[in-house]
């Protein structure tokens, strides 16, 4: 059976945000163009971020698909570990606060930055 590769953002069990891999299967359709299972959402919304662009240290409030439209996005985890998605590039954002803590800025989340010479616009899609 084919698949996709879901790049997911998650929080750990100690509080911290972590990528990871996950296949996601495509059961449907023809061998010219196999779907997934459907997938719901709530939403969407559109963002545009100027060249410069970067965010503190934050949680993802609500799991959301994000889609690259434009640009260059970099996401970075304590430690120095960051990936970068370009055009046509997807990741899973779940990493939430851990039920019954508040966010600490030492600990939790992630940050996003625009890079290259390109405004960045996404596509968030709300689970």
């Amino acid at each position: 059976m084919t698949s996709l590769v879901k790049t997911v953002l998650y929080t750990s069990e100690s509080g911290l945000a972590l990528f990871k891999r996950e296949p996601i299967e495509l059961p449907l359709g023809k061998p010219q163009a196999m779907l997934s299972e459907l997938i719901a959402s709530s939403g969407h919304q559109l963002r545009w971020s100027p060249v410069g662009f970067r965010s503190e240290f934050h949680c993802t409030e609500h799991p959301q698909w994000v889609f690259i439209l434009q640009g260059q996005m970099e996401i970075g985890l304590r430690g120095g570990v960051s990936e970068v998605f370009g055009p046509g590039e997807h990741f899973y954002s779940n990493d939430t606060v851990p039920l019954g803590q508040s966010f600490d800025a030492n600990v939790h989340g992630h940050w996003s930055r625009q890079v290259g010479p390109d405004p960045l616009v996404t596509l968030f899609v709300k689970d």
